[in-house]
C-alpha cells in the first residue's frame, strides 16, 4: 500500500520559518513528481509546489521567493522549506505524489497543519 507521511508542521511567528518533509513508501516505483498543497479553512486545495523527478519544479506566484522545494529521488523524499511566512500561509499542507505505470495514480498524505501568528 503506498503511502506519504508528512512531518514538520507547527506553529510559527509571522516572518519565521518551517521545513515540511513528505517520506513516501509501499511502492516499488518511484514518484514521477511529488508536490505540496494547502488547504485553508473555507478555501479550495491548491497548489504550493511541485517537483519532477527530473528536477523541473513549479512554484505558485504566492510563495516564489519564499518557499523552495526538493527532494531526494533515492528516498522518495520530498521536502518544503518555508521562509518569510505570513498569517495567510495558515493552511493544511498537504504532499502529493503522482506514480505512472500503465496509467496515472495519485497518493495524498493526512496533512499536517502549519499556522503562522501575526
Amino acid at each position: 500500500q503506498v503511502q506519504l507521511a508528512e512531518s514538520g508542521g507547527g506553529l510559527v511567528q509571522a516572518g519565521g520559518s518551517l521545513r515540511l518533509s513528505c517520506a513516501g513508501s509501499g511502492s516499488s516505483f518511484s514518484f514521477s513528481t511529488m508536490g505540496w498543497y494547502r488547504q485553508a479553512p473555507g478555501k479550495q486545495r491548491e497548489l504550493v509546489a511541485s517537483i519532477s523527478s527530473g528536477g523541473k519544479i513549479n512554484y505558485a506566484d504566492f510563495v516564489k521567493g519564499r518557499f523552495t522545494i526538493s527532494r531526494d529521488n533515492a528516498k522518495n523524499t520530498v521536502f518544503l522549506q518555508m521562509g518569510s511566512l505570513k498569517p495567510e500561509d495558515t493552511a493544511v499542507y498537504y504532499c502529493n505524489g503522482v506514480i505512472f505505470t500503465w496509467k496515472s495514480f495519485t497518493y495524498w498524505g493526512q496533512g499536517t497543519q502549519v499556522t503562522v501568528s501575526s
